[in-house]
């Protein structure tokens, strides 16, 4: 019987993170959705008062305030960006309040990663952090190093 108990409560467990994995997709997906419509408010509703994100460039370490100052013009002429997810992977804190994801993203830079995380706030979820980033093969690192060093 025990072993009958333990097997329904661990396979509820797994519909249950199956299930906010799904909702959490929805949420990046909506996110990265808004920024390709150029949909400025509805970009930044799904981000937390405290959001910060972090660009490509060494000095793009934006709080959110800031962002949108920064993204307002870009979304007003409909010049945003359109990146293209896949491979997201999840993790949860013990509590379920806070959840944080990597993913592979397909833009005009070529593959870049984001890395993110999600924070429950009265019941809903909101982006907190997210950190894009270029990727770069190995052997071509020290042509990239050169690069960077160049005036």
């Amino acid at each position: 019987m025990r072993n009958i108990l333990f097997l329904f409560f661990a396979f509820m467990l797994s519909v249950s993170f199956s299930q906010q994995k799904k909702a959490l997709n929805n949420i990046i997906d909506e996110w990265h959705q808004n920024a390709a419509n150029a949909a400025f408010d509805a970009y930044f509703d799904i981000t937390s008062d405290d959001f910060v994100f972090l660009g490509t460039a060494p000095e793009e370490r934006w709080e959110k305030k800031d962002f949108m100052a920064f993204c307002k013009p870009y979304f007003d002429k409909k010049s945003t960006w359109d990146f293209k997810p896949s491979d997201r992977r999840w993790n949860f804190s013990e509590d379920g309040s806070t959840a944080w994801f990597d993913e592979s993203l397909e833009t005009w830079m070529q593959g870049c990663r984001g890395t993110g995380i999600l924070s429950k706030k009265e019941g809903k979820w909101f982006l907190s952090y997210y950190n894009l980033h270029v990727l770069i093969e190995n052997d071509k690192i020290q042509e990239f190093i050169s690069l960077r060093k160049k005036p």
